[in-house]
């Protein structure tokens, strides 16, 4: 088992920038791809950003590119997730997923460990 602890959510005006960070439990984490994902009240869990084991592929939905940086630090099993020029719409619950595997994937069904998620609002 993996836990993963999403911290870093939170209320912002549109145009700010706030990090996630996302922790997980064991040290086998360093060769799990890891993504994160969003879903907003009323919509569908969306793709948000995927890197590899070891941070050299990366992965983004295209409502995201070129505002999001995903990020790892396997020194501290922790996964990162900046997020710069948000905008109303990306008001939603952020979730950390974790994947045995070091590939990242868009989909969320062959991620093998969720967090309980961080809600993040940004106001207009």
């Amino acid at each position: 088992q993996v836990q993963l602890v999403e911290s870093g959510g939170g209320l912002v005006q549109a145009g700010g920038s706030l990090r996630l960070s996302c922790a997980a439990s064991r040290r086998t984490f360093g060769t799990y791809a890891m993504g994160w994902f969003r879903q907003a009240p009323g919509k569908e869990r969306e793709f948000v950003a995927a890197i590899s084991w070891n941070g050299g592929t990366t992965y983004y939905g295209d409502s995201v590119r070129g505002r999001f940086t995903i990020s790892r630090d396997n020194a501290k099993n922790t996964v990162y997730l900046q997020m710069n020029s948000l905008k109303p719409d990306d008001t939603a619950v952020y979730y950390c997923a974790a994947r045995t595997s070091p590939l990242p994937v868009r989909g969320g069904a062959q991620y093998d460990y969720w967090g309980q998620g961080t809600q993040v609002t940004v106001s207009s």
